[in-house]
């Protein structure tokens, strides 16, 4: 039970980035999700946050609530670079560093003593240096497990730094609402709080026959951690699991050649990031989301993990085949690269070799002439023709053209 465990999480992070850039808005409401119309907030600056802005919220219902708002687009690769900045600064401290998205993660500082003193002078180090690296600020949570850990440092954000040993977890979760057990989404809650079960304290009392009888596995799960038990050890991640991008659009999309150039600009946004990130993707991901909400995703494995550019666009062209009906109205499109390994994992042929190669180059000739001009410097003549879906046929043929279009 000794203190050994930090999990840090960044303020605000996406608005915390793009206030950091443009000075301007510091003090304001930001909201990035872009559109005020249409789209979803993915982070908002605590001024925002006042008015009741959240994350996953609707723009439309964020610029009700915060009529002054600041809304601006997500910058995904400026906000990549920023973290791996940061994972930088946590694995100088300690090997055993779990992320958890782009902008937290646990790190397991036992045995560091000798090189950063205390686990509690280790937190505040941490914070320390990210601040005079990045300009940001983080919350710190302090404990001996993961869940209380990851609970302390939301306790006191922003620029928190939350320390609790086990002699005081009892009484500091008491109170909380049942809401803030790691795993206890909107609907969990609904059904804890229909048992009458509110807040920790009520799981507790509960105890472990009512839980299991009413909840099964899931109320052993709960009551576990309403009592400050977890197990679970800090993994060490070097790779994202995945990458992808999406957009929630102005106006529905119904032509296939508007879906074309979106879904191009989308591979390409993830081609960058993946090549940056010396990966490749076994398999490709596209999500629809139509004018109704109603949600389909489509995923193809491939023969031969790719980062390119082309492989993935035509990839997505395929599944957006498999997904949408002519005439159907789009509002989002987004790829994911799943699976991934190291880059030039993966046995090709000569001639699927030689192809690739030249893709390669031009992908490698794009990123530089982006890296020093910037993102709008060089364009693909594809993203200005619009050309329309190309129709793939069969499942087979579609595999093979995700391999080798």
């Amino acid at each position: 039970m000794e203190l050994r465990i930090l999990h840090v999480d960044m303020d605000a992070f996406y608005a915390a980035v793009e206030i950091l850039d443009d000075p301007a808005l510091a003090g304001k409401p930001v909201i990035v999700g872009g559109s005020r119309v249409r789209g979803v907030v993915s982070s908002a600056s605590y001024e925002a946050r006042a008015s009741g802005v959240r994350s996953a919220m609707p723009t439309a219902q964020a610029a009700r609530l915060c009529p002054a708002g600041i809304f601006v687009p997500p910058r995904m690769e400026r906000y990549v670079e920023v973290s791996r900045s940061i994972m930088r600064v946590f694995r100088s401290f300690t090997p055993l560093v779990e992320p958890l998205s782009l902008d937290e993660a646990f790190l397991d500082m036992a045995g560091t003593e000798r090189l950063h003193g205390s686990v509690m002078e280790a937190g505040r180090k941490v914070k320390a240096r990210i601040r005079e690296g990045t300009g940001l600020t983080a919350s710190v949570g302090v404990s001996y497990c993961k869940f209380v850990a990851k609970l302390a440092s939301d306790l006191e954000k922003p620029d928190g730094f939350t320390v609790i040993p086990h002699a005081d977890v009892g009484r500091i979760l008491a109170p909380l609402p049942v809401g803030r057990l790691w795993g206890v989404g909107p609907k969990t809650q609904a059904r804890l709080e229909g048992l009458g079960l509110r807040t920790i304290a009520d799981i507790r009392e509960a105890g472990e026959r009512r839980l299991v009888d009413r909840l099964g596995d899931l109320g052993l799960h709960i009551l576990r951690l309403a009592q400050g038990e977890d197990d679970r050890r800090v993994e060490p991640a070097w790779e994202a699991r995945s990458i992808g991008a999406e957009r929630t659009f102005e106006r529905d999309l119904s032509a296939t050649a508007a879906m074309d150039k979106e879904l191009l600009s989308l591979a390409e946004d993830v081609g960058t990031r993946l090549r940056d990130d010396a990966s490749a993707a076994r398999t490709v991901s596209v999500k629809v989301r139509f004018h109704d909400f109603r949600t389909v995703t489509r995923s193809l494995t491939l023969d031969c993990p790719t980062d390119i550019t082309r492989e993935l666009y035509e990839t997505a062209c395929a599944l957006l085949r498999r997904a949408w009906s002519r005439g159907a109205r789009v509002r989002l499109l987004g790829i994911q690269a799943q699976n991934l390994v190291p880059a030039g994992t993966g046995q090709l042929t000569l001639f699927d070799a030689a192809g690739r190669d030249r893709d390669r180059r031009l992908d490698s000739a794009i990123d530089a002439v982006r890296q020093k001009l910037g993102p709008d410097a060089i364009v693909r003549a594809r993203s200005l023709e619009g050309e329309s879906i190309r129709d793939t046929g069969s499942a087979g043929r579609e595999q093979r053209n995700a391999r080798r279009p």
